[in-house]
């Protein structure tokens, strides 16, 4: 199967699971849930799809947990709307990116360290008059 009806898939998926998942009803699953990736295989068989919140990376697990139980509802809602003749088998996985990049970005901010535009212009200027 070629790459890029894989990876058109897989753009699909993510965006209709973003979709679904906002018309579930599960407290267990954060508002603010978020599909950062889709991998399917080529055989279309599993889909693992990986999923993180801002509010952490407990919040993130209690929410797989509740996608995990919502599987069989969030499988047939995509097979409606993709049209897929085989609808992959969906694989929840925890992604702690977002609170990870939030947290580098506190770290960040914190530092309060000027940013220069023109610094290695203005160097690379002196470095040639010094010749």
């Amino acid at each position: 199967m070629s790459g890029h009806r894989i990876d058109r898939i897989n753009e699909d998926i993510k965006r209709e699971l973003s979709a679904i998942f906002r018309t579930l009803k599960d407290p267990r699953i954060s508002s603010m849930i978020t599909v950062l990736r889709v991998e399917v295989t080529n055989d279309l068989s599993y889909a693992t799809i990986h999923v993180s919140t801002i509010e952490g990376e407990d919040k993130t697990a209690e929410s797989v947990k509740g996608l995990k139980s919502a599987q069989g509802y969030i499988r047939r809602e995509l097979g409606s709307a993709l049209k897929l003749r085989h609808v992959p088998e969906l694989r929840f996985v925890s992604d702690n990116s977002i609170a990870y990049s939030a947290e580098i970005n506190k770290i960040l901010k914190r530092l309060n360290i000027p940013h220069e535009e023109n610094n290695s212009d203005e160097n690379e200027e002196e470095s040639l008059g010094e010749e």
